[in-house]
């Protein structure tokens, strides 16, 4: 099935409320049928461009489902870049698409230069938006095996790889966990992840499958954030960790009751999320239902959600295993298998840690130049380290290439992590390996402190040896005032590790 239908069958719902706005872009309000027209024009600009792809750097708003659209009606794949890079590492990202038309904020025009010979066109969102009112329209049923969007992945540790989803891989995460036209009137979604994240498009498309208003919020600011949703009555939102954290910060200055009146629902996910964060996050709005989404690039965004009941229930529990669950990511969604595998591939039980495997029509498992990445029987290797309790609850370890390995012993630094959190006066913490002679590899506890000063090294050494075995024990505990992170959240250890090994080397 074509992305491009989802936007039809939301059409043909709205019927009934053909002025029932669909899409809030700062000043800009699109109903369906308006979001529809003009992504028929947009269709044609890129047909007639006679361009092969659809690039996109910008901070998205409006743009990200007008050009999804666009370019599914248009049958070419839309890649939506991340603005935040260098503009050396721009261009080479751009210089591996094939014969792109390319549209880009103004803000950001300088760094994309002109690339001649290589783009089709370069275009601003207004000059764009503008020739697609007046262009004939295109619309083309795009084949549902064809590549609809390519995501760059973060390339914290190597080079970028380019995933490949197809149009039947995201119509099947939107139709297998969105029911369609379930929103009731007056919901609305807040959107702050960016574009060229994969919950970004997710967002763009079940939002509008469902038929909820989508209310972007271009550039986070915790403070702009929480006025949005007072403003627009908005009534579910999703967040990264870090997002998560300024927004609670913000909300603690808050005189009022209730806070937030209007949401039900807050999603969380990207990376790992601090259990304190979220047990304070939901003190502060008890009347919010929290959901902890995970999954990938590679499988089209969700794959287990640990739903508001789960939080409830582990929040109030005595029971440890079911406390514990708050750490967890839930249950695999209906339409996807989970296995977790031993090095030799044998299947793991309860409780057994190992790599994750998914299975599933929304899992793609394909990168550009590299071909698919999926076994015999169709099952994705995630690279993540994970294991299933008795009930079936999925728990991260984080990826196999962050397993520290000191003096022979494999140390998931996710386990550390977990305990360190949990100490009053730190607010963030990763654990790593850095290179060691004698060890091959030393825990090194890197924290931001919660307040001044910063507390002993030697009792967050000892809080952590009474909670895990002493080979858990961090060597070395350093303090930073805040932790590297890209822009969905996830903390770049390669940087962190890379800077201690230097600064070793320098004392040496």
């Amino acid at each position: 099935m074509s992305v491009s239908l989802l936007l039809e069958m939301a059409q043909d719902a709205a019927l009934a409320e053909p002025d029932r706005v669909a899409v809030v872009s700062g000043d800009l309000r699109l109903t369906i049928a308006e979001l529809s027209t003009l992504a028929d024009g947009a269709a044609g600009v890129i047909s007639a461009s006679g361009a092969q792809h659809v690039a996109y750097v910008g901070a998205g708003g409006a743009m990200l489902p007008l050009m999804v659209f666009a370019a599914a009606r248009a049958a070419v794949p839309i890649t939506p870049l991340n603005y935040r890079l260098s503009a050396e590492g721009l261009r080479t990202l751009i210089g591996r698409l094939p014969r792109p038309v390319i549209i880009v904020d103004d803000e950001y025009r300088d760094m994309v230069g002109d690339l001649p010979g290589h783009a089709v066109q370069i275009m601003s969102p207004a000059d764009f938006i503008a020739t697609a009112r007046t262009s004939p329209p295109a619309a083309e049923y795009a084949d549902p095996d064809s590549v609809a969007v390519v995501l760059f992945t973060s390339g914290t540790t190597s080079a970028p790889k380019a995933v490949e989803l197809s149009h039947n891989n995201l119509t099947s995460y939107v139709m297998g966990t969105v029911e369609f036209a379930s929103a009731e009137p007056g919901d609305a979604a807040a959107i702050s992840v960016p574009p060229y994240h994969i919950a970004g498009i997710g967002a763009a498309l079940s939002n509008l499958y469902a038929g909820r208003k989508a209310v972007y919020l271009s550039n986070f600011d915790a403070t702009e954030w929480v006025r949005l949703v007072n403003r627009e009555t908005v009534t579910s939102a999703t967040v990264v960790p870090t997002m998560l954290d300024r927004i609670v910060t913000v909300l603690e200055g808050l005189d009022e009751s209730p806070l937030l009146p209007s949401l039900r629902t807050l999603a969380y996910g990207g990376s790992k999320v601090a259990a304190p964060l979220v047990r304070k996050a939901m003190t502060l709005l008890p009347h919010v239902g929290f959901v902890n989404a995970y999954g990938l690039t590679e499988t089209s965004s969700t794959i287990a959600v640990l739903t508001p009941e789960d939080h409830r229930t582990a929040l109030a529990s005595s029971d440890p295993a079911t406390a514990r669950r708050l750490g967890s990511v839930g249950q695999p969604v209906p339409t996807i298998e989970v296995q977790v595998r031993a090095p030799d591939g044998a299947v793991l039980g309860p409780g057994e840690p190992g790599e994750l495997y998914v299975r599933g029509e929304q899992v793609s498992g394909r990168y550009t130049g590299i071909g698919s990445v999926l076994d015999a029987d169709g099952w994705f290797p995630t690279k993540d380290v994970a294991y299933l309790d008795e009930d079936g609850y999925l728990f991260i370890g984080g990826r196999s290439d962050d397993t520290i390995i000191r003096g022979g012993e494999n140390i998931a630094p996710t386990e550390i992590e977990g305990v360190l959190v949990e100490h009053q006066h730190v607010r963030e913490c990763v654990v790593v390996g850095a290179d060691d002679d004698e060890w091959g590899q030393i825990i090194v506890a890197v924290v931001v402190p919660r307040g001044d000063p910063e507390p002993d090294p030697e009792e967050l050494r000892g809080f952590v040896r009474e909670r895990l075995r002493g080979s858990r024990t961090p060597d070395r505990v350093v303090f930073r005032e805040q932790l590297p992170t890209n822009a969905t959240g996830k903390t770049l250890r390669r940087e962190i590790v890379d800077e201690l090994n230097t600064s070793a080397k320098e004392f040496t």
